[in-house]
């Protein structure tokens, strides 16, 4: 059955909510496929998939099945390899965070192997700590070429979360944050995840000066272990100390993304497919047309890049966000009965469906309509469909971390739109990024 799992995406100091993996691609079983995909000529895309999660998921006795999480498949290879490469599918597309990680047990070890560990000035392994709302990732910082769809980026710093020798002790000043230790595809709910939100680097300013920040630590990990945080610089260019957004890291098509997925019927779906473009005013396939931009917070603000203004119910909520990687809207109401079933509890589960008003307002003062229908979580969850529109959770029943000025945007709102991610500092269309549009 399906399980109800909250899973990962750190926006910046803010860290947002995520979803499950997966276990191979295909084409709705009930029919959408998605907006139709550009021309052959045209390698600025990759297609997108909402199923069941990676078939680890079901594996054992804790198998599940995903719920409202959207994946690609990447490759890479060894650097300067067209041989010694490896695709991985199912990894999680998340707007909310920014870099390349790869749970450790999905990467073949002939693969790993030859991915040359990111060392320091000491020349020491370098690694990385990564807050989520509800946990956790540490492992190795490693070195590969990067494809997706027909986009490249070379030898690309990406985490490999629960490396093994060095890497196996979580540092304290990682752990000490709380929430679980997801080192594992199961507890990730994912293969992996790629970041592409709105910055460029996955810490930024933060990180080149001593001590990291709330979402982001590196480490210099000699081989007794990881203890002592360092610095390093941000660039979304070679050569790479932090993590880049993929996406910023491009020769071509860099300035952002846009999803796109088709409408959703109100019982769900079976499996739903989408495209996720590269660039945004630089091809023929990816014009920001009409769409209404709401720019963003940028990485100087106190509380850390890519937050508009929702209200709702007459609240406004300045640190709120539009979220790939959170398989539901996230949002607290007390007024609204929560599902009592063991194992959904936190979601909302009204009698009767309820038309939420929302509105998303950006820092440049713009507004558009955030509105949806709010659906009883168990009995769409009863459906057993991995598609599940108009799903709602209350955050400070599943123990997040602080959320009172908060909306989360997550995967369902993209559903029947497409949605555009611009990247911080980046001219994107006739806007200049960051920016959410829609």
């Amino acid at each position: 059955m399906i399980r109800s799992l909250c899973i990962l995406s750190a926006l910046l100091l803010l860290a947002a909510c995520g979803g499950g993996g997966g276990g191979g691609g295909g084409s709705s079983s009930s029919g959408s496929t998605g907006t139709t995909p550009p021309p052959a000529t045209l390698t600025n895309f990759v297609s997108m998939i909402v199923d069941n999660g990676p078939a680890a998921l079901n594996t054992g006795p804790d198998a599940y099945t995903s719920d409202d999480a959207a994946f690609v498949t990447v490759t890479i290879c060894a650097p300067g390899s067209t041989t010694n490469c490896q695709t991985i599918d199912h990894v999680l597309v998340d707007t909310g965070s920014v870099g390349l990680r790869l749970i450790q047990s999905v990467v073949t070890p002939s693969i790993l192997s030859t991915l040359p560990l990111e060392k320091d000035a000491s020349n020491n392994p370098v690694g990385e700590c990564y807050g989520f709302v509800d946990g956790y990732v540490f492992g190795s910082v490693r070195q590969a070429d990067f494809t997706i769809g027909g986009e490249k980026v070379a030898d690309m710093p990406l985490q490999v979360i629960g490396d093994t020798g060095a890497f196996t002790g979580v540092p304290a000043s990682c752990s000490s944050g709380g929430g679980a230790d997801d080192n594992t595809v199961q507890s990730f709910g994912a293969n992996g995840i790629i970041g592409i939100g709105v910055t460029t680097t996955d810490c930024g300013s933060d990180c080149t000066v001593s001590g990291g920040f709330a979402a982001a630590i590196y480490y210099d990990c000699p081989s007794t272990g990881c203890s002592t945080i360092i610095t390093r610089t941000a660039s979304a260019a070679a050569p790479f100390q932090q993590l880049p957004n993929p996406v910023a890291a491009f020769s071509v098509d860099n300035n952002g993304t846009i999803l796109s997925f088709p409408s959703v019927p109100k019982a769900g779906e079976a499996t739903l497919t989408g495209t996720l473009y590269f660039g945004i005013g630089t091809q023929t396939n990816n014009g920001l047309g009409s769409a209404t931009v709401l720019t963003t917070t940028n990485s100087d603000n106190a509380n850390g890049a890519g937050l508009v203004t929702a209200t709702y119910k007459g609240a406004s909520l300045p640190e709120s966000f539009l979220d790939s990687g959170s398989n539901a809207y996230y949002f607290i109401d007390s007024t609204i009965a929560e599902c009592t079933e063991t194992g959904f509890e936190g979601y909302y589960c009204p009698e009767t469906d309820l038309n939420l008003t929302p509105t998303i307002e950006g820092q440049n003062g713009v507004t558009a309509s955030g509105a949806f229908t709010l659906e009883n979580a168990q009995t769409v969850f009863t459906n057993n469909y991995p598609v599940a529109p108009g799903i709602g959770a209350n955050p400070n029943t599943l123990s997040f971390q602080p959320y009172p000025n908060s909306f989360d945007f997550g995967l369902t709102f993209f559903y029947g739109r497409n949605v555009y991610t611009a990247i911080e500092g980046r001219t994107a269309g006739s806007a200049t990024g960051p920016y959410f549009a829609y």
